[in-house]
Formats: C-alpha cells, structure tokens, sequence
C-alpha cells in the first residue's frame, strides 16, 4: 500500500468516525477522502478568525474547538465547544462568503479538512460522491439550525 492510499483509508477511517457522513456509502467516503487533509493543532490556536474569507471546513476527528463571536461591544463571546465529530466551517467551504465566527482549539486538535478548492474538484472529478457529500453537509447544518431555532423560543418563553 502507498504512503497516499494508506493516508486516504486513515482520512476515510476519520470521517466514518465522526458519524457526518454515516448516509454515504464507505465507498463514496473512500472516493471523497482522496480530497481531504489532516491538520493538526495546538491548545489556544487559531483555526479561523470571524469576518475572513472562508476557504475550507474541518471535522473534528481529536480534541475541542471553540466557536467565538464578537457582540456589539467588541467583546468575544463563546457560542459552542465542539468535540469529536463535529463539523465547523460548512457555510463558508459552500458559499465562499466570509466566517460566520472565529475558531480556536481549546486542545491539541486532530481536525479533517476540506477547502474550497477540493470540494470544486471533487465536483468535476467526482460528481455523485460530491453531491452525497454536499447533501449530508446540507443535512448536518440544518439539523444545527433547527436545533438552534428552538433554543430561541425556549429563551423568548
């Protein structure tokens, strides 16, 4: 086995692990693992900073993120700890607009990554695994936004 193919089957192994992508068939989380990376971060590190363009979305395979957002009085302000298969930076890796919030490991991370730039190939090269992948992404963020849409009304009540 190659250094590539056995990096591949341990992207592929991480992002089975994290339950995101438990609708796609292996094989099609085999064929998208070619296009993801590993990335590795210390406590207090900045992964991604509110405001900058969003280039790529992580997955969370070790560790926790914090997810911060600045209030009206410049104060930062943490919304979510995220642990282990969680994902972070799906609207950005999709619509290409700026972040939403910052993010900072709150340990040594072991994050799976996808930029932009990968997701754009793998549409070209890979289209139905693509569109699998999109789908669940699609799936993970509205879970999150029905969940936060309730804990809205609960905070109005």
């Amino acid at each position: 086995m190659t250094e590539r193919s056995y990096l591949i089957n341990e992207i592929r192994d991480m992002l089975l692990d994290s339950g995101l992508f438990n609708s796609l068939h292996p094989a099609d989380v085999l064929a998208a693992a070619g296009y993801f990376s590993i990335s590795k971060y210390e406590p207090e590190q900045l992964i991604c900073s509110e405001g900058e363009a969003g280039t790529f979305m992580c997955v969370i395979h070790f560790g926790a993120v914090s997810v911060c957002k600045t209030n009206s009085n410049g104060d930062t302000v943490e919304i979510a700890k995220l642990r282990k298969g969680r994902a972070f930076g799906e609207m950005a890796v999709l619509d290409g607009e700026r972040r939403s919030a910052s993010c900072v490991a709150v340990s040594d991370c072991t994050l799976v990554v996808l930029s932009r730039d990968s997701l754009e190939k793998m549409i070209n090269e890979s289209p139905k695994a693509a569109a699998k992948l999109v789908r669940a992404i699609a799936v993970a963020m509205s879970k999150r936004l029905r969940m936060v849409d309730g804990q809205l009304v609960e905070q109005q009540l």
